[in-house]
């Protein structure tokens, strides 16, 4: 599988990463690609979903986080660069081959690491009973995209208000109950954030390819339709 690599190490918007999965679906002669990302405090919901349902507008306002509309389907997601955002493309259109070859690999990972994980029929990952990786998919003509967030570590007061609407719930019970249904990487591993993204490049990728600062303005682009008001369908005023 090919690692999917930028000319630069600078953190974007959500958004740009978004779009650069689509680059590589549609533009690049790669039959596996696969990289990782991370970004600065941001919700990220699917695109079925109504944003003031899912999404606490105003904290994350206040906050500063970011929100953006993804072409996948799947539940509204917190992120920010204390976790790790995980990006499939592939030839094929089976959805459930594909999440099951993705799934597999991400155990993969696991297993050589010494951590005991398990994959659920709604395509997550578990440590026992809790959640530490969730997926989404979509597809293009003859390919399909998978992308999973890694909960390396996370600011759980942002994940637990950020995505819920309605009053802040900063409560001690509150942050205990999303860790009783949620795990963190982290604890199950001595590698830092830095060591666990290389780990995860060698035990998966064979090759490399740098896209050019022309592809990254191609991306860019593309990118400018994940911004449109119209598509993310919500007052950010």
């Amino acid at each position: 599988m090919t690692y999917i690599t930028l000319p630069s190490d600078e953190v974007r918007r959500l958004s740009f990463y978004l779009a650069m999965e689509e680059y590589v679906a549609k533009c690049l002669d790669e039959p596996d690609c696969f990289f990782m990302w991370q970004v600065e405090p941001s919700v990220i919901f699917g695109r079925n979903q109504v944003a003031e349902n899912e999404v606490n507008i105003d904290y994350c306002r206040e906050q500063g986080i970011k929100i953006y509309r993804r072409k996948s389907g799947g539940g509204c997601v917190y992120a920010d660069m204390d976790n790790l955002m995980l990006s499939y493309v592939t030839d094929g259109d089976n959805v459930g081959f594909t999440f099951n070859r993705f799934i597999q690999m991400i155990l993969l990972v696991f297993r050589k690491l010494g951590i005991e994980a398990t994959g659920t029929s709604h395509n997550d990952i578990m440590i026992g009973d809790r959640k530490v990786c969730g997926t989404a998919f979509y597809q293009l003509p003859g390919r399909s995209i998978v992308h999973s967030t890694m909960l390396y570590d996370t600011n759980m007061q942002h994940m637990l208000n950020a995505i819920t609407p309605g009053p802040e719930k900063l409560e001690k019970k509150g942050i205990q109950s999303v860790r009783q249904r949620i795990t963190l990487l982290k604890d199950y591993t001595l590698l830092s954030l830095e060591q666990l993204k290389t780990f995860i490049r060698e035990t998966l990728c064979d090759g490399e390819k740098m896209l050019t600062p022309a592809e990254v303005k191609e991306i860019e682009q593309i990118e400018e339709s994940y911004l449109k008001k119209d598509f993310i369908n919500i007052l950010l005023q």
